[in-house]
């Protein structure tokens, strides 16, 4: 038997070494009783400054664990914990003649491929960007000024999206299926912590490795990769999915995983004429703001000791109002960086390396704006309404992917921040001076004056000092969601369409979207035979 402890409140000083004896204690039995235990999640309890702890909850194997839970019956913290078990089904009945095909190699086409590939249905996987090691290079070559590759960027090629996005693993979901994607993720290379940790993060500098270890893995277990193949269109007839017409040439296949990510706007547009059916959909926009990171460390940090126990200082704030202001993707001791998949527009977003070691904090102030604020009923309006800001960034950047930036009080005052006044940012191709409102819909501009003098009240007066804001910040999320069955998965009216992830506006972050991506391979399990079974049974 095994039983669950939670609320052990320890330290920070202590190491995880620590732990057995003070589980020994507060269990009441001794070291040598604890045959077995593991840490089930780990969090920060930073509501005092001065007194930092962590808050564990640890599995617990006894040799006599009867004993135990009787002397804790009325104890909520002791109970007794049974996992729950991740469904792996058992291969369907129906025949496949051909492979089927996943579009992306973001984090749901990445654990989509994963699952098929291990269950023998050899999956092929359309990327229209290129490896990670030739993305890594074309991405530091446009930050040092180079010229932008819309086929090959922060946004496209091996990792989607989620390869340059800080790697957080943060999900509101729980249960075996997301143990099965983070345990996958340190399989690959992620550190064994990430399976506990309330706010793990992999780190932009570790997630092109994991993303090429998973590929690796793919590929031993018979997927197959094409890179610069961009899918150009479906080939639909009488409802059916027959197969793709791609960059590379026409593809057959019945079945077609979707995870094109949701920055992928001409494959948007190429699914709307083709009758795909979709809607529009709430998404996150607003600017990101920077801080020097010694000054979120000294606002977290009662004890400056705390800073080499736990690293560089995060924060969650929100200013509740009519549009509610939130932070979005604060990464510690990062940097800003562009989010730009299209020529002739401009985004931001944000990301750190592992170890958090740049002198900046930077966060997303964003708002959820509604479908009613769209400016029309066309299910792409809210991606028309990203492009028409994103172009006005971009001209505000003199045309050359340089960074709109403004200090928070002369945003707040509607004021220019004077050319002459040094704004420091870790933005790498350049900034320029810019009134940021130009960059946002006016209800959002509001929404971001308002809550910033809210916000910087909960840091006592220090949240609006030596802050930046850069922008804008429109990639938070889809702006419009492609109708699929809840039990089944399939696209409604395209019988062999699977749409997944966040592309598809079924997810919100690396984990959430790489479960959606598991969840849809599942089920073509659940009904198809895998082509290893195919095979045996032709030789047989």
């Amino acid at each position: 038997m095994i039983i669950r402890l939670t609320n052990l409140q320890v330290p920070v000083e202590v190491p995880e070494s620590g732990l057995l004896e003070r589980i020994a204690r507060r269990l009441k039995v001794s070291v040598n009783e604890i045959r077995q235990w593991k840490i089930l999640r780990k969090s920060l309890d930073a509501r005092s400054r001065r007194d930092l702890k962590f808050v564990y909850s640890v599995a617990v194997s006894l040799h006599d664990p009867e004993q135990t839970l009787n002397q804790f019956q009325r104890d909520s913290q002791v109970q007794q914990y049974a996992p729950a078990v991740f469904e792996n089904p058992p291969c369907g009945s129906s025949p496949l003649e051909f492979p089927p095909v996943i579009v992306g190699s973001g984090p749901s086409g990445l654990l989509a491929a994963y699952y098929l590939a291990k269950n023998g249905y050899r999956p092929v996987i359309l990327e229209r960007g290129q490896p990670v090691k030739e993305r890594v290079s074309t991405n530091r070559e446009f930050d040092r000024g180079g010229a932008f590759d819309p086929e090959n960027n922060y946004l496209f090629g091996e990792g989607g999206a989620g390869c340059f996005s800080d790697g957080k693993l943060t999900c509101r979901m729980s249960g075996p299926d997301v143990d099965w994607v983070v345990e996958r993720f340190v399989e690959c290379g992620g550190r064994p912590s990430i399976v506990y940790e309330n706010r793990p993060h992999l780190g932009s500098n570790k997630l092109p490795m994991i993303c090429r270890n998973f590929r690796r893995k793919i590929e031993e277990m018979g997927g197959e990769y094409k890179f610069g193949c961009r899918m150009d269109s479906l080939d639909i007839q009488e409802g059916r999915l027959q197969g793709l017409h791609t960059s590379s040439g026409y593809l057959k296949t019945n079945l077609v995983l979707l995870g094109i990510g949701h920055s992928a706007r001409d494959t948007y547009e190429t699914l709307y004429r083709q009758g795909v059916p979709m809607e529009q959909k709430a998404f996150q926009l607003g600017l990101r703001i920077e801080h020097p990171q010694e000054n979120v460390n000294r606002h977290k940090y009662g004890k400056p000791e705390y800073l080499e126990i736990l690293g560089a200082a995060d924060y969650s704030l929100v200013a509740n109002g009519k549009y509610d202001l939130y932070s979005f993707c604060m990464c510690a001791g990062g940097i800003v960086m562009p989010s730009v998949s299209e020529p002739k527009r401009f985004c931001t977003n944000g990301m750190s390396n592992s170890r958090h070691d740049s002198s900046f904090a930077n966060s997303g102030l964003m708002i959820t704006l509604e479908p009613e604020h769209f400016g029309g009923i066309h299910p792409l309006a809210g991606m028309e309404l990203q492009r028409k800001y994103e172009a006005i960034a971009f001209e505000l950047g003199r045309r050359d992917y340089l960074c709109p930036i403004q200090s928070a009080n002369d945003f707040l005052n509607d004021r220019m921040t004077p050319a002459t006044t040094h704004l420091p940012s870790s933005y790498q191709r350049g900034r320029v001076h810019a009134s940021l409102a130009e960059v946002l819909p006016p209800i959002v501009t509001q929404a971001i004056k308002n809550g910033l003098p809210v916000l910087d009240q909960k840091w006592k007066g220090q949240y609006l000092k030596d802050a930046v804001l850069a922008g804008p910040e429109m990639r938070g999320s889809s702006p419009l969601r492609i109708y699929r069955d809840r039990r089944s998965m399939e696209c409604t009216g395209v019988h062999g369409l699977y749409p997944m992830g966040e592309g598809a506006g079924y997810a919100g972050g690396i984990v959430s979207a790489a479960v959606d991506g598991l969840r849809c391979a599942r089920e073509i399990v659940r009904k198809f035979k895998s082509l290893e079974t195919l095979d045996s049974s032709l030789s047989g």
